[in-house]
C-alpha cells in the first residue's frame, strides 16, 4: 500500500479529521487536512482525530530514541561535560554559533574529526556542524568511536549502530525489528515508516518511562530548549513556556510530536500536505483542548510562531475524541 492510498482512505476513519484554514479576511484560501493521535505508554489510543494507524515517516522525531546508544554504549559518559550533548543529539536546530560549537565540543571530546560528518553542508554555509542534524549525527560518531564500530559506514541500515537503534526501537514499540521499515532522510541517515499511534506511543515513553536513557533523554531537552531548535522555532518555545511540563519535538513534512512530562502520554501529529504552519497551528489548538499550557501562555506562543502577513490568519477546526470501545 503506498502513502497516497493511507491518506486518501477514508473508509478506516471514524473519528473526524482536523482541519486548519488559512483565511485571508473573512475567505479562506487554503485548507490543510490534520491527523492526531494521543497514546498512553502501553500502547493505548487514548483520543484521536482523523486515521491512528495512519502511516508515515516519522522523520526528526525520530532523533530523542537515535540517541538511546549514546548512553547505553558509555559514549555520553566519555564526553559528558553536561547534558547539553543530550540535547544537541536530539535537534534540529538551526545552525547558529552555540549550536555549531556544541557539536564541535561533543566531537572534540570524543576524538572524532569533524571531517567524518555525513550530513551534508547547508546551503550558503561553510560546514556540516552548521546542519540541522549536525548534533544526531556526532552522537552517532561517538558511539561508532566508543564500541570500536566503523565509522565510515555508519549511516548504512546494516551498521552496528543502525541496527541497534532499531532494537532498542522495536522494544519500545513491541514489535520485532524486522517489522520496521526504515528509509533514508534527507540526512542521509535512517528514518521510520510507523503509524501515527506507534510514534504518539513512544512520545509516551519518552514523557514517563522507566527507562534510564528515555528519562536522561528528556531532562535534557526541557534543561536546554534553545539547543533544540533556536529562538523562535516552535519547538524550543513550546519547550520554555511549558515550565518543565512539555516536551516538543519536529519533524518534516507535517510531523509534530508532543510529551506530557510525568504523565505518560504523548501526541503525534500528521498534516497530510506536509504544511509546517498547519501543523504548529493544530499543535496549539489541541494543547488549547487539553489545557496542557497556560492561556497566556498559548497567546505567547501564537504571537510568537504564528505570524503571518497583515489580514491572514489561521483557524482550526476540530478537535481530539476519546477512543470508542
Amino acid at each position: 500500500m503506498t502513502f497516497r492510498t493511507d491518506l486518501t482512505n477514508k473508509n478506516k476513519l471514524n473519528t473526524q479529521i482536523l482541519r486548519v484554514f488559512l483565511k485571508r479576511g473573512s475567505y479562506v484560501e487554503s485548507v490543510h487536512n490534520v491527523h492526531a493521535v494521543i497514546c498512553d505508554k502501553k500502547g493505548r489510543v487514548l483520543m484521536k482525530a482523523g486515521d491512528d494507524q495512519l502511516k508515515t515517516f516519522i522523520r526528526s522525531a525520530l532523533k530523542p530514541f537515535q540517541a538511546i546508544p549514546f548512553i547505553s554504549s558509555g559514549a555520553y559518559e566519555t564526553v559528558k561535560f553536561d547534558d547539553k550533548v543530550l540535547a544537541i543529539a536530539s535537534s534540529s536546530h538551526s545552525g547558529t554559533k552555540i549550536h555549531a560549537r556544541e557539536t564541535f565540543k561533543l566531537l572534540w571530546n570524543s576524538e572524532v574529526d569533524v571531517s567524518q560528518l555525513q550530513c551534508p553542508i547547508p546551503r550558503d554555509k561553510k560546514s556540516q556542524l552548521e546542519h540541522n542534524c549536525s548534533g544526531k549525527h556526532a552522537a552517532f560518531l561517538a558511539t561508532c568511536k566508543k564500541m570500536n564500530w566503523p565509522l565510515k559506514n555508519y549511516l548504512h541500515g546494516s551498521h552496528p549502530l543502525q541496527l541497534e537503534i532499531n532494537r532498542r526501537i522495536s522494544e519500545l514499540l513491541d514489535v520485532s525489528p524486522n517489522d520496521l521499515i526504515a528509509t533514508r532522510d534527507d540526512c542521509g541517515a535512517p528514518t521510520l515508516y510507523l503509524s501515527l499511534s506507534q510514534i504518539a506511543f513512544l512520545y509516551a515513553h519518552l514523557s514517563g518511562s522507566n527507562h534510564n536513557e528515555l528519562e536522561q533523554i528528556s531532562r535534557a531537552m526541557m534543561r536546554h530548549p534553545e539547543l533544540i531548535g533556536g529562538d523562535g522555532r516552535f519547538d524550543t518555545e513550546v519547550i520554555k513556556r511549558a515550565h518543565g511540563q512539555l516536551i516538543c519535538k519536529s519533524g518534516s513534512e507535517g510531523i509534530q510530536c508532543l510529551s506530557k512530562v510525568g504523565e505518560s502520554m504523548g501526541i503525534a501529529i500528521k498534516v497530510e500536505d506536509g504544511s509546517k504552519r498547519a501543523k504548529h497551528a493544530a499543535a496549539l489548538h489541541l494543547l488549547k483542548q487539553l489545557e496542557w499550557m497556560t492561556p497566556i501562555s498559548l497567546q505567547e506562543l501564537e504571537e510568537k510562531v504564528l505570524k503571518i502577513n497583515p489580514g491572514v490568519q489561521l483557524e482550526v477546526e476540530g478537535e481530539l475524541r476519546f477512543q470508542e470501545k
